[in-house]
């Protein structure tokens, strides 16, 4: 009996295997392939968003300015900047809270000395604008909320020689400077009392 037609199908069936298992390899790879480009965008997708939001919260901005006098005075104190950063200042400290009228600078220099962060806007503000910075202060240790004449710029953020001008409320670095300089680094009596000095705030 002649074994050759059985050995052509055998051989063309080994073929057909070979091929299967060859395209199976392929469609392997590709998924592979795949899988590895769509996670490498999504890696690069993450980064971008990671350095996107550091840009939005960066304090490279802040101002840092170097206070070398904090003594206690009853006079007006002439201050270089506006709103003061720090310098001599009135013995009793402004309780932080809101306030709705301007504050005397000497009052708050004392407060920003015990780790306060003082937020001052211009008057005229938006209502929509108020009310972000109302929400960042309210239920906050440390801030005083104040309109202030004559501002550089609508949103002014002040502590003990530190200082950022924001041209907006929700600028997401009012939240950052906020946590970096509340009782910051550069606090020279940090976590001395911000309540029993003078003033009634609204909240």
């Amino acid at each position: 009996m002649d074994d050759k037609p059985h050995g052509t199908v055998r051989e063309r069936l080994s073929a057909l295997q070979e091929q299967q298992r060859r395209a199976e390899s392929r469609r392997r790879l590709l998924v592979i392939g795949a899988s590895l480009l769509a996670g490498g965008g999504l890696v690069a997708a993450a980064t971008i968003l990671i350095l996107q939001d550091r840009a939005r919260t960066s304090l490279d901005a802040v101002q840092t300015i170097n206070v070398t006098q904090r003594n206690h005075t009853e006079n007006p104190v002439s201050y270089p900047q506006s709103p003061p950063v720090g310098g001599d200042h009135a013995p009793a400290w402004q309780n932080c809270g809101v306030y709705t009228e301007p504050l005397r600078n000497e009052n708050v220099v004392h407060s920003q000395e015990h780790g306060a962060v003082w937020i001052a806007y211009r008057p005229g503000l938006p209502k929509e604008q108020l009310d972000i910075l109302l929400e960042q202060s309210r239920g906050r240790d440390f801030v005083l909320l104040s309109p202030y004449a004559n501002l550089s710029a609508p949103v002014v953020l002040s502590s003990w020689g530190k200082q950022l001008k924001l041209d907006s409320a929700d600028d997401p670095r009012l939240v950052a400077y906020l946590r970096a300089n509340i009782n910051g680094p550069g606090t020279p009596e940090p976590g001395a009392s911000c309540s029993g000095g003078v003033g009634e705030p609204s909240t």
